[in-house]
């Protein structure tokens, strides 16, 4: 009897620790999940599938990379959009040979290196040192998320870039860093450039899938 209280006693403890084991396996998501309407790295970590996880990072991003914000100077024609309602753009303004606009109608006749607001009236001016529209390889505007993730992974269509040198342009680019600082009268895309930018690098480190059609 004495000894099979002490079997029964062993296999008791060793239940216990396995199930202390099982505990201290589980990881418990660091920092938040969400910032402004983004979620996080973390609010995937639940993901066991790599190639699921990376798909379903993209599908996250896809919140910022069709935005107004974005979509607005990646449109497929040769006029920008503006406002949330990405209406054409007033006044009636062409790309021009680089993007910045045609001779005598620059895009930097009106905009400056900076966010203008205006005197007499709420809104203001958008502004950068670089702004102008994306090259027509790289426009996306009414694209669907799987193709706009086939396309930026494709250096033949997304400014020469590896996907490296694409997670440092998205997560600190100063002029995509703009869309979340769009001056007065607009809504900014959703979280922030680093929240951004640590969904890019953990997509790029899970294989860069894309989301299903």
């Amino acid at each position: 009897m004495r000894r099979t209280a002490c079997l029964v006693a062993l296999a008791t403890l060793l239940a216990l620790a396995a199930c202390g084991e099982k505990k201290e396996e589980a990881k418990v998501p660091e920092g938040p999940l969400e910032v402004l309407g983004l979620k996080t790295v973390a609010a995937f970590s639940a993901i066991a599938d790599p190639a699921e996880r990376s798909a379903a990072l993209f599908g996250e991003m896809a919140k910022v990379i069709a935005h107004p914000r974005c979509l607005n100077c990646h449109p497929r024609g040769d006029t920008p959009t503006q406002g949330e309602s990405m209406r054409p753009h007033e006044p009636p303004v062409a790309r021009g040979a680089n993007g910045h606009g045609p001779p005598g109608m620059m895009c930097s006749t009106c905009h400056g290196a900076t966010n203008v607001a205006f005197a007499g009236s709420p809104g203001s001016i958008p502004g950068h040192p670089h702004w102008g529209l994306a090259p027509l390889e790289m426009a996306w505007a009414g694209v669907p998320a799987a193709e706009i993730c086939a396309q930026i992974k494709d250096p033949s269509r997304n400014g020469g870039r590896t996907l490296e040198a694409l997670v440092e342009h998205m997560g600190k680019d100063s002029l995509v860093g703009w869309g979340w600082e769009p001056g007065e009268g607009r809504a900014p895309a959703p979280g922030d450039q680093a929240t951004f930018g640590a969904l890019v690098a953990a997509w790029v480190e899970t294989g860069a899938h894309c989301p299903a059609p």
